[in-house]
């Protein structure tokens, strides 16, 4: 018994050989398409060009460009970790600290015949001349790393760390520990002969050393 109807030129008849085929529309069945599996190169549709992929970037593995040290373009290192400072000796420190003595000889031998003489005024001038003096060379130490004497000997104080001045109040704070170089009966002042990194007591606690510049 069938229902189809005769007069239905849409309805396809079926094939008897074959029980799973569903009747269609009219229209043939397109097979369908295989989709690429993984690891299968995909075509590209005609007429259209090939995309290209972004550019591989070096990953692991590939050689890296040279580190270019900071003194190729101009920079000079500064003694801190990883380098030797040239360390100035006993004889250096002690010619620079004689120098700078010395500068305090013109004003303070005005103070003194002032003071002797009596005449007060030219006293009052040689002892500030004194302590303008020693300000000074404190600002200059501090900034520049040298006073007078360590610059005509060629040494210069800087910071241990970094090779850097180490500033006005640090400098000022190593005048005072200087206390501690001479309050074991001058054994501090005498300890940069023999220590390895040529330091009085009072650089030890600053942390500073004093180096050569030529």
């Amino acid at each position: 018994m069938s229902f189809g109807s005769p007069n239905n030129p849409y309805e396809q008849p079926q094939n008897p050989q074959n029980p799973q085929q569903q009747p269609g529309y009219g229209y043939p069945q397109q097979p369908p398409q295989q989709q690429p599996g993984y690891g299968y190169p995909q075509q590209a549709p005609q007429g259209v060009p090939p995309q290209q992929g972004y550019p591989q970037q070096p990953g692991y593995g590939y050689p890296q460009a040279p580190q270019v040290p900071a003194s190729a373009y101009g920079y000079p290192q500064q003694p801190g970790y990883g380098a030797q400072p040239p360390y100035a000796n006993w004889g250096q420190r002690f010619l620079g600290l004689l120098v700078d003595m010395l500068v305090f000889v013109v004003p303070y031998i005005i103070a003194a015949v002032g003071a002797g003489t009596k005449v007060w005024a030219l006293a009052i001038i040689g002892y500030l001349a004194v302590i303008g003096v020693g300000i000074w060379q404190l600002i200059r130490e501090g900034r520049t790393g040298q006073t007078l004497g360590k610059q005509a000997v060629g040494i210069r104080l800087v910071r241990e760390i970094d090779g850097q001045p180490l500033g006005v109040g640090m400098a000022f704070v190593r005048r005072l520990a200087h206390f501690l170089d001479s309050i074991a009966c001058y054994l501090g002042w005498l300890w940069p002969a023999w220590d390895a990194k040529r330091q009085t007591f009072a650089d030890k606690v600053c942390s500073s050393i004093v180096i050569r510049t030529n």
